[in-house]
């Protein structure tokens, strides 16, 4: 059976680490929203949770995953053991 090994790409991302959207993460993904018109990422009023609208539907960001633009832009949230486990901070 084929191998394959993933391509080696830069990303950006921010950790989540709050109820609410502290400033690093309203500066990464643009200003704060009311989630039902928001075109990418925000606080649902109806249940208080961090949903953010990716390609493959809308997604929970919990208190300690990262938000993860990906390599077309997009937004998206990966659990914080799951990022550390794929991603090492690039110094430049």
């Amino acid at each position: 059976m084929p191998t394959y090994r993933k391509k080696p790409v830069v990303i950006e991302a921010v950790q989540f680490l709050s109820t609410t959207l502290n400033p690093d993460v309203v500066n990464f993904i643009g200003e704060e929203k009311n989630y039902p018109d928001c075109e990418i990422a925000g606080i649902d009023p109806s249940d208080g949770k961090f949903k953010i609208k990716t390609l493959e539907g809308t997604m929970i960001a919990d208190i300690g995953d990262f938000i993860i633009r990906g390599v077309s832009g997009e937004f998206y949230p990966c659990k914080s053991d799951i990022f550390e486990k794929t991603y090492d901070l690039v110094t430049e």
